[in-house]
């Protein structure tokens, strides 16, 4: 049982860099996020857009999985700044994509279609998958 207890003691501040790395990571690719949509997602989900919040409640998860993945795969914290940072980057970019090839989508998630909304966050999960799946080897 002491062996236990003195695991968690040693791990303990590693995890809590890492997590709170992985969180800030987060964090921010979210505020990219929101603002590279052309569209204010936040005050649509304040009024009470339901595919709004559908369309971020995607782009989080998609940013969180990559993330996890990268924290899951790094061997320091440097390496999962690095990975993290690479991670966001693609799934930025993927999530500005599918918004140019997939015509009016940012104003069909202003009208609050569903439709918009489902297609948008299962390539945002899609993706997501596949880069995890990439950056965990």
């Amino acid at each position: 049982m002491q062996d236990a207890f003195l695991t968690i003691w040693n791990g303990l501040p590693v995890f809590m860099v890492h997590s709170a790395a992985s969180l800030a990571l987060l964090i921010v690719g979210m505020l990219i996020y929101i603002k590279i949509t052309p569209h204010d997602e936040i005050a649509l989900i304040r009024a009470g857009n339901t595919a709004a919040a559908l369309s971020a409640g995607g782009a989080m998860i998609g940013l969180a999985l990559p993330l996890s993945f990268s924290l899951a795969a790094s061997v320091s914290l440097w390496d999962l700044l690095i990975w993290g940072v690479v991670a966001l980057v693609f799934q930025l970019v993927a999530f500005r994509l599918v918004d140019l090839l997939v015509k009016d989508l940012p104003k069909r998630i202003e009208a609050g279609e569903m439709g918009a909304a489902i297609l948008l966050v299962a390539f945002k999960l899609a993706t997501a998958s596949i880069n995890a799946a990439a950056i965990a080897g």
